[in-house]
């Protein structure tokens, strides 16, 4: 992985590769390149490191045709090089890849014995030579044979020497859309990435085929049959993948989430879709997700359950998959993923429904694959995500869970429809109390740029404090590298407290009245120990001292509160970073959609 994005028109085709790759920086990459298709020979230009040495070295050895394609890639296979980038040239073959080929050594051996020779450590070249070895004269089959044999995930784009006319595309367990425009026709990894040029696109399923020429587009199954497919329209403009004047896409994404929460409540308010599940049906709810949704899973436990009164288990996605899960026509499985093609998520969905399972999803993308293949689906309005840290996604995840935790109770008759009306009232106020917050950052501001020396960050909280104090945690060690844990505060005492030194640093998650001397005891165990402290909550009990700082949130309901303590935890973390000068939109290694195991 990360980006990919191809053009065939009638303009030439490096400006549009270029400004694509530029628009899919936010994924996450450590090396670019484009590869266009001049006459009947291959124009190659890549470069290791951002994009910026890319349009260096393509302003010193300009290439141009109306055919190219162009990546950003995230390393899996080999160290980030220029050997090692895409695009990868075999005989007359030029592809861009994203995902894992399993079985690459097989195939790599096969194809050595034939002669061939590699000049990279990647797994993606080995696909470009089976290409080239199936080509016959028919692009289209050398790729259906190539698809057929390989194991793993892959996004697929193709040219080749002898069919200057047509770009061809194929997916597999990872994202690719295909846009159309008068001006030609792409292939894209996101939407972001041809926004500025069409509106119109079409999302590829699993094992469909894209046949793009300048004024068409044809789909196709592996058996080569005739797809009709409807393009969607994207309903968002390129002002909501832009920066705004903010200094980071997350300031900005952080300073959206009130709009974001009002538009999602909005759309689910009524319970519609949450209605129709019959959740009386069900014995048990996992909910499985990865990094921040995963937290928000976790939040979500603690709502649900004590509303509801049925259990509910969070586990891993990544782990789901491989433990057994014990999982029957009784179960319901909530997932939860922002881009909905998330790998060990889909995967985790698709065991569930192999075991029987009901699958809900929440997302964020309509035409995902999670939300295509879940019995039933909910979206965020969060609009896109650029910041690899999520922020407004995450709230946004937050509000649907909690939505759904009420609307479930009041199906299973734990709560009145006067209970019903006065939690989803409480949940309707969180956008304005989000608002009141962002208002006057400052003084989270100037806490936290004295706290960039630190070298480890603690985090802890009690019953749901301690969920929200996870992703509070996560977000810290994203962008800022400080190495940062989240611990129940009654943990403590058994292992963790040995960490605590002279000025290390421990905030503390106080958001409920009934926990708020227990959370309190915590403190003071850490402090007597040489440990300061940074409260947030809205409990009244905690004061301002040498060793504690307190930052109040508005009164809420203690199963919402996770809404309000995010916030400062997000500026926390973006303050800490900002003050480093860290690069807060791509932090190192991470990507924004992980579709790879």
């Amino acid at each position: 992985m990360c980006g990919i994005i191809g053009y065939i028109g009638f303009e030439d085709a490096v400006p549009i590769i270029t400004d694509g790759l530029k628009r899919l920086e936010y994924r996450g990459y450590d090396s670019a390149g484009i590869a266009v298709l001049g006459g009947d020979k291959f124009a190659v230009v890549k470069r290791e490191g951002r994009m910026e040495k890319l349009e260096s070295q393509l302003a010193k050895t300009p290439i141009s045709g109306n055919l190219g394609i162009g990546h950003t890639r995230w390393a899996s296979h080999g160290p980030p090089s220029d050997e090692n980038s895409h695009p990868h040239i075999a005989g007359r073959i030029a592809l861009v890849h994203n995902g894992i080929i399993e079985n690459y050594l097989s195939i790599k051996e096969k194809l050595a014995g034939r002669g061939i020779v590699y000049s990279s450590q990647t797994d993606s070249e080995v696909v470009a030579h089976l290409i080239d070895a199936y080509y016959d004269g028919d692009l289209v089959d050398a790729v259906i044979r190539a698809a057929g044999e390989i194991a793993g995930s892959f996004a697929l784009g193709v040219m080749c020497a002898d069919e200057p006319d047509i770009l061809v595309a194929i997916k597999k367990d990872n994202p690719l859309i295909v846009g159309v425009s008068d001006a030609g026709n792409f292939i894209a990894s996101d939407v972001p990435a041809i926004l500025a040029r069409t509106r119109s696109v079409h999302y590829l399923n699993d094992m469909e085929i894209a046949v793009i020429r300048e004024k068409s587009v044809e789909f196709f199954d592996i058996d080569k049959n005739p797809i009709d497919k409807t393009p969607e329209i994207i309903d968002w403009d390129m002002e909501a993948a832009e920066m705004g004047g903010y200094p980071h896409f997350m300031m900005k994404e952080i300073m959206e989430q009130p709009a974001v929460l009002r538009h999602t409540f909005a759309a689910a308010k009524d319970g519609r879709v949450i209605d129709s599940l019959d959740i009386a049906r069900f014995n048990r709810i996992i909910i499985t997700a990865c990094g921040s949704a995963y937290n928000a899973g976790m939040v979500a436990k603690y709502a649900i359950e004590r509303l509801c009164r049925i259990c509910v288990e969070v586990e891993l996605a990544s782990e789901f998959r491989y433990k057994d899960p014990i999982v029957d026509e009784n179960s319901l499985v909530i997932v939860i993923s922002q881009s909905g093609e998330t790998a060990d998520t889909i995967a985790a969905m698709r065991e569930a429904k192999r075991l029987g399972a009901t699958t809900f999803a929440i997302v964020n993308v309509v035409g995902s694959t999670i939300a295509k293949e879940a019995d039933h689906a909910i979206f965020t309005a969060a609009g896109p995500e650029i910041a690899v840290a999520t922020t407004k996604a995450f709230s946004a995840q937050l509000m649907l869970l909690y939505i759904m935790a009420v609307r479930f109770a009041l199906q299973l008759n734990r709560i009145t429809t006067q209970q019903s009306d006065e939690l989803i009232n409480e949940i309707a106020a969180l956008p304005e109390k989000v608002d009141q917050i962002l208002t006057n950052p400052e003084f989270i501001k100037k806490y936290a740029d004295a706290q960039i020396n630190r070298n480890s960050i603690f985090f802890i909280g009690r019953n749901i404090d301690y969920a929200i104090a996870m992703e509070g945690s996560l977000k810290l060690k994203e962008i800022s590298y400080i190495h940062s844990e989240a611990y129940a505060g009654g943990e403590l005492k058994h292992g963790t407290i040995s960490l605590m030194e002279e000025n290390t640093l421990v905030i503390a998650i106080s958001c409920s009245e009934r926990l708020e001397t227990k959370i309190m005891n915590n403190v003071e165990q850490v402090i007597s120990r040489g440990a300061f402290a940074l409260i947030i909550g809205n409990a009244s009990g905690s004061i301002d001292s040498q060793k504690i700082r307190r930052v109040a949130l508005p009164a809420c309901h203690e199963l919402f509160a996770p809404s309000l303590s995010v916030i400062i935890m997000q500026l926390f973390s973006y303050y800490v970073a900002a003050a480093k000068g860290l690069d807060i939109d791509k932090p190192r290694n991470l990507a924004k959609s992980v579709t790879i195991e």
